[in-house]
C-alpha cells in the first residue's frame, strides 16, 4: 500500500530530525546566550528576528519549489521508486539535512555572512570568486529547467477515465489564464500591503480565496480563447516566461516577490495537505514497478542509476539552492541559535516528505501509465486525490443540477482539481524563477562592480541570454536535456557549500566529519556524472565532429567542462585549508 510506504517513509525522517539533528546540534554547540546577528543589527529591514515558527513556514516555502516534485518522479520513472525513496529519506537526514543546517548556523555565526564571505574569510578572495562564477552558472541551469517545464504546463492536455469512457481536458489554458490572473492578484496585493497599509490577516481573508475563485474562473474559457492559446507554441510561452523573469527580477521586492510568494506559501501547504491524505486515505495500491534496471541500468534510456540517480532526485534529497536562501536571508532572521536546527535542519526534513508524497503520485500508477511530464503526473494524483475526496459534492450536483451526468460532474470537478494542481505547480516555479534571476543578477554585479540601476538591467540580461539560447536550440521537452546539468551543478553546488561548513567546522575547532564525508560524497557521485554527460562533447571535438551535436548538448558541454574546472579549483583550495588546522574559536 501506498499509505504504509509514506507512513514508514515520515517516521523515518521525523526520527533523523529528532536524533540525528540534536546530534548535530551538539556538535555545532547551540548556544541561545549568543546574540544572533537578527538581534545585534536589528534594523527594521534585513535584520529581523522572527519566531521560528514563522521562519520556518518562510524559509520552507523560499526553498521548496518545484525541485523536490519533478526530481523524485524522473528518477522513479527511470530507475523505479525504490532507489528514488532510499536516497531520499537517506540523503534528506545525512547530507541535505546537515547542509542546510550547517550553512545556516555558519552564517549566523558569522555575522549573517553569505556562503561566498565565508569562503573569503576562511580560504581566499580568488576561492571566492570561484565560488561566485561557479553559483552563477548554477543559477542559469536552474533557469532553464524550471522555465521549459513551466511551459509544457501551458500546452497540458489530460485525460481521465470513468468506467470504459476516457474523457480528453484541454487543461493548458486554464493554467495560463488562472497563473497570469495569480501574478496580477500578487501585485495589487502588494500595493495594498506596502502603500495603502492593508492588514496581513485581512489581505491574507481576502486574497487566499480570490485565489480559488480565479482557477475556477479559468475552468470556464470560452471556446475561442481556449484554442488561441493552445496554438501559443513551447518555445513562444518560453520566450514569455524569460521575459516575466527579466521584469520580476528587476522590479521592487514588496510589488511582486513578497505577496506572490506569501501566496504560494498557502499553496503550497494547501497541496502537501491535499496530497498527504490522498496517500494516507485514498486506499491505493503500488503499481508501479520497485526496480526498472538492466543492471545498474535504466532499461527506458540505458542510464546508469550510480550516479546519475544522485542528480536526478537532485533538491528531494540535497540542494545547493538551499545553502544560498539560509546564508542569504533566513540568517539575517534567527532569533536565537536553536532556532537554527527547527528552520535548517526541519525545512530539509520537510522538503524530504514533499519528496515523498510526489513519488507517491507515480507509485499508485503502472509503468504504462506514465506516460506524462513529471508535473502532469503529479497534478494528476492531486487531482484524483482532491475527486475522489469530492464524490459525496458530485452526487449532490446531479441531484441539484437537472439534466447534468455523473461524468460531466465528475469532469468538472477534475477538471478544476487539475487546473488548481497545474496551477500550484506553476505558482512554486515563479517564486523559483524570480529568486533564481535575482539572484544571478545579485552575483553578476558583484563580479563586475556593476552596482546602478543600468548595471542591474545588464547584468539580468547576460543572465537570461544563455537559458533563452539553450531552449531556442533544443526541440520540446528541453528539460529532459537540461535537468541532467542542473540537477549536477546544484548537487556540485552543495558539495562545495559543504566543503566551506568544513573548512568553517575547522577553523572554529569542531569536528568536520560530519560535513566533510557528505561533502566527500556529493562530490565524487557528481563529479563522475558530470564527467558522463561532457564525454559526447569531448568526443566530438577532434574530429571536428561538433556539427553533429545540437546546440544544446554543444552548450551543456562547454558549461560542463567550465563547471568542471571551477569545482575542482575551489575543492583544491579547501582541502589545502583542511590540511592545516589552525582553530580560530568564534
Amino acid at each position: 500500500m501506498v499509505a504504509a510506504v509514506v507512513l514508514i517513509s515520515i517516521a523515518i525522517l521525523a526520527l533523523g530530525y529528532v536524533f540525528y539533528g540534536k546530534f548535530l546540534s551538539n556538535i555545532f554547540g547551540l548556544d541561545n546566550k549568543r546574540i544572533t546577528p537578527a538581534n545585534e543589527m536589528n534594523d527594521g529591514v534585513d535584520y529581523v528576528p522572527a519566531k521560528a515558527s514563522m521562519l520556518l513556514s518562510q524559509h520552507f516555502s523560499a526553498i521548496s519549489a518545484a525541485g523536490p516534485i519533478a526530481g523524485p518522479i524522473l528518477a522513479a520513472m527511470w530507475f523505479g521508486w525504490l532507489p528514488a525513496l532510499l536516497w531520499i529519506i537517506l540523503g534528506t537526514i545525512f547530507i541535505g539535512g546537515v547542509h542546510d543546517f550547517g550553512s545556516l548556523i555558519a552564517s549566523v555565526r558569522t555575522k549573517a555572512s553569505s556562503i561566498g564571505e565565508i569562503v573569503k574569510k576562511h580560504m581566499s578572495k580568488t576561492s571566492q570568486v570561484i565560488f561566485l562564477i561557479f553559483v552563477w552558472f548554477a543559477l542559469v541551469y536552474v533557469i532553464i529547467a524550471f522555465t521549459d517545464i513551466t511551459a509544457q504546463t501551458f500546452k497540458t492536455v489530460a485525460s481521465f477515465k470513468t468506467g470504459d469512457t476516457t474523457t480528453q481536458l484541454v487543461i493548458g489554458p486554464s493554467v495560463v489564464v488562472s497563473s497570469f490572473l495569480y501574478l496580477i492578484l500578487g501585485l495589487v496585493m502588494g500595493v495594498l500591503l506596502y502603500k495603502f497599509r492593508m492588514p496581513l490577516g485581512l489581505a491574507t481573508a481576502v486574497f487566499v480565496p480570490l485565489v480559488l475563485v480565479i482557477i475556477y474562473l479559468s475552468t470556464m474559457l470560452p471556446a475561442g480563447m481556449s484554442d488561441a492559446l493552445m496554438k501559443m507554441p513551447v518555445k513562444g510561452w518560453e520566450i514569455i516566461l524569460i521575459v516575466y523573469c527579466f521584469i520580476a527580477s528587476l522590479i521592487p521586492m514588496w510589488l511582486l516577490l513578497q505577496p506572490r510568494g506569501y501566496l504560494g506559501g498557502w499553496f503550497l501547504y494547501v497541496t502537501m495537505g491535499v496530497a498527504l491524505l490522498g496517500a494516507l486515505f485514498g486506499g491505493f495500491v503500488i503499481k508501479y514497478p520497485m526496480l526498472t534496471l538492466n543492471g545498474l541500468a535504466s532499461i527506458d534510456n540505458g542510464k546508469l542509476v550510480f550516479p546519475i540517480l544522485f542528480i536526478t532526485v537532485a533538491c528531494g534529497a540535497c540542494s545547493g539552492f538551499h545553502g544560498i536562501v539560509s546564508s542569504g536571508t533566513t540568517s539575517k532572521q534567527i532569533e536565537k541559535e536553536t532556532d537554527t536546527r527547527v528552520v535548517g535542519y526541519g525545512a530539509m526534513i520537510l522538503e524530504g516528505i514533499v519528496a515523498v508524497l510526489a513519488l507517491a503520485t507515480v507509485m499508485m500508477l503502472a509503468k504504462s501509465e506514465v506516460k506524462d511530464v513529471p508535473n502532469l503526473i503529479f497534478a494528476k494524483g492531486i487531482a484524483q486525490y482532491i475527486a475522489m475526496g469530492a464524490e459525496t459534492a458530485i452526487k449532490l450536483l446531479t441531484y441539484i443540477i437537472p439534466g447534468l451526468s455523473a461524468k460531466g460532474a465528475y469532469a468538472a470537478v477534475y477538471g478544476f482539481a487539475l487546473t488548481f494542481a497545474l496551477t500550484a505547480f506553476s505558482t512554486f516555479v515563479y517564486d523559483t524563477l524570480d529568486v533564481t534571476t535575482r539572484l544571478a543578477r545579485y552575483i553578476l554585479q558583484e563580479l563586475t562592480g556593476m552596482t546602478h540601476m543600468f548595471g542591474a538591467v545588464i547584468a539580468t540580461a547576460i543572465t537570461l541570454a544563455l537559458p533563452l539560447a539553450f531552449l531556442m536550440t533544443t526541440k520540446n521537452n528541453a528539460y529532459l536535456d537540461a535537468w541532467p546539468l542542473f540537477g549536477t551543478s546544484n548537487q556540485l553546488l552543495a558539495s562545495l557549500i559543504l566543503l566551506a561548513v568544513s573548512v568553517w567546522l575547522s577553523k572554529t575547532g569542531k569536528n568536520t566529519v560530519i560535513a566533510f564525508i557528505p561533502m566527500l560524497f556529493m562530490f565524487v557521485v557528481t563529479l563522475w556524472a558530470l564527467v558522463l554527460q561532457v564525454i559526447p562533447f569531448y568526443k566530438a571535438i577532434p574530429g571536428m565532429k561538433l556539427s553533429s551535436l545540437s546546440p544544446a548538448a554543444i552548450i551543456s558541454g562547454a558549461c560542463g567542462s567550465i563547471i568542471f574546472i571551477l569545482s575542482i579549483i575551489v575543492v583544491v583550495e579547501g582541502v589545502k585549508v583542511l590540511a592545516v588546522r589552525k582553530p580560530n574559536v568564534i
